[in-house]
């Protein structure tokens, strides 16, 4: 329990989990002030969560949400009433406590002097500095100076993010690279479908990030606050500026759990789960375990998502245990797809409708999930018929996998990088940005019209490492790379068998493996041993480390 003292009234951390509570408790602190927003992270316990725990606990919970980076003067009041109301002592809270000391910084203003509060946080471990320059300069950050300069910056830890640096660095030496990101923890998220449906542990699908970054690489373990890309910079948590030479911009998206009316209050309980949670995998497996007949509805929010394929993966291998076990006749299932086809690429659609008749599954399309009580076990869906008129229906069921609906993160969609959507904007081809050419994007966060996958992420670091080091004159390479859209989604239609997708830009079928080990369009053992015992080393020994089998970028075709 890794509390910061700021005053005898105040502590601050890093994410409180809800089982952490009774331990805060016990060491004395008798509230709890949530300043980070419910569906940052993909492993993050809602506020629900963390007030039933504080409340079993005897404690108060007090949500006082800021995005990233965006404290205003406003937030720092609201945060000084909360403290005040509250019984002491109070810890808070956010991803890192960069955020919760921030506000209590600026709330200090005027009432405690300012080398005390420096000091303070400070001793805390934290440097607020930054808040010094915005006060004094009008609530802006200014750019004209920075406290960190590196070459080459690269946002986000995840997949794309770490696969960049180690492709960066595989090419050429001395590269001065560093990685922005404020997670401990690195995940494996392919792997959760399958923690899911029971074949791996969840710990499998995490480690360490420090054991990750690429060697050479500088660890910046902060989150980003904003793009000031006309000034080749980046703002930090806590007011900090960042410049670069170049930047590549990976920071994943944001699972809108509050986008469901309900949702967070009923998560992980009454029979509501998702596999798009770390700790929420686990209780999918429970549940397919625990169910022996009833409704189970499966859910799958407007494009784009995370792997589109995901939501009815979850599906086919509890359908496939419900039917080893007998139970499955006494289970009603059924698919509530927001879209109007079962998969984004046509040739696929036969084989998993193959599986959709032999699980007895109804397929409900223009389905959207806008509202869910859990203690009622009942959910509300907006449909939307052919001819556009829409109407709420009604579903009860025994258990729901909900897939939430998904944005680019706040820091993304409100900064000069975004387009219209929000996505980070790039020339689908060489993942460039087409108004700021010194920023380069891959993974979940850009605009590229295809598929969400950390297939497609392993494509797409080549590209992005090989036209950056060109840019810079490290590499001797006339044509720039060019991704062609590739993405990957191993279907489990049941334990033992995986339907291999593979496809590029305009739903193109591009199979990497000749027919006779692996037919694209029959779902195979071979395919299954690829998802269960291949790709995770592939993620953590090959993508993460620079090496790249299967994965050398094309170029573009000069004139003749």
């Amino acid at each position: 329990m890794d509390t910061k003292k700021l005053t005898e009234q105040l502590s601050v951390r890093d994410q409180v989990r809800p089982d952490e509570i009774p331990a805060l408790r016990a060491a004395g602190f008798r509230a709890i002030l949530v300043n980070r927003p419910d569906g940052e992270g993909g492993d993050q316990p809602t506020f629900a969560e963390i007030e039933r725990a504080a409340k079993a606990a005897g404690m108060e919970a007090r949500y006082v949400p800021v995005e990233t980076g965006r404290v205003s003067d406003a937030d720092a009041a609201k945060f000084a009433a909360a403290l005040d109301e509250l019984p002491k002592p109070v810890v808070a809270f956010c991803r890192s406590g960069t955020r919760s000391t921030t506000l209590w910084a600026l709330s200090q203003a005027g009432l405690r002097p300012v080398p005390d509060i420096l000091a303070r946080a400070k001793a805390a471990g934290y440097d607020m500095s930054g808040v010094v320059r915005r006060i004094a300069n009008g609530g802006r950050v200014p750019t004209d100076t920075a406290e960190m300069r590196h070459d080459i910056v690269i946002v986000g830890g995840g997949a794309g993010g770490i696969a960049a640096a180690a492709s960066l660095a595989a090419r050429a030496d001395g590269l001065d690279i560093a990685i922005v990101d404020p997670a401990d923890i690195h995940y494996y998220q392919p792997g959760w479908t399958l923690v899911g449906g029971g074949v791996f542990k969840p710990e499998e699908t995490r480690r360490d990030m420090a054991s990750l970054i690429p060697e050479g690489v500088k660890w910046i373990r902060a989150a980003v606050a904003a793009f000031e890309p006309d000034a080749n910079a980046v703002i930090l948590e806590g007011c900090r500026v960042l410049k670069y030479k170049k930047l590549i911009v990976a920071p994943g998206l944001k699972l809108d759990w509050a986008g469901v009316e309900g949702l967070e209050a009923t998560l992980g309980r009454y029979g509501v789960t998702s596999n798009y949670r770390y700790d929420l995998a686990p209780y999918t497996w429970e549940l397919v375990q625990s169910l022996s007949g009833g409704t189970a509805l499966f859910t799958q929010p407007p494009m784009p998502i995370k792997c589109a394929g995901a939501p009815q993966k979850a599906m086919y291998l509890s359908c496939y245990e419900w039917e080893r076990r007998g139970t499955l006749k006494n289970t009603r299932v059924e698919f509530l797809n927001a879209g109007g086809v079962l998969f984004g690429v046509k040739e696929y659609v036969p084989p998993l409708m193959e599986y959709v008749a032999r699980y007895g599954i109804d397929l409900s399309f223009g389905h959207n999930l806008k509202k869910i009580d859990g203690p009622a076990k009942t959910a509300w869906f907006e449909r939307t018929d052919a001819d556009g008129s829409k109407a709420i229906v009604e579903k009860r069921f025994d258990m729901i996998h909900v897939v939430p609906p998904q944005t680019a993160p706040d820091f993304v969609r409100v900064s000069p990088l975004a387009n219209e959507a929000g996505w980070v904007e790039v020339d689908q081809a060489t993942l460039r940005h087409p108004r700021y050419p010194d920023v380069y994007s891959l993974g979940d966060v850009m605009s590229a019209p295809n598929a969400k996958t950390a297939a497609a992420a392993r494509k797409q670091a080549p590209v992005v490492a090989e036209n950056l080091l060109r840019d810079l004159g490290r590499i001797d390479e006339p044509r720039q790379a060019i991704y062609d859209g590739y993405g990957s989604c191993p279907l489990t239609v049941e334990r033992g068998k995986v339907l291999l997708a593979e496809f590029a830009y305009g739903g193109r079928r591009v199979p990497s493996f000749p027919k006779w080990f692996i037919d694209d369009l029959k779902p195979s053992k071979t395919a299954w041993i690829l998802k269960e015992k291949i790709l995770p080393p592939v993620y953590w020994q090959a993508m993460l480390k620079g090496r790249e089998p299967m994965a050398k970028p094309a170029h573009e075709k000069t004139s003749a």
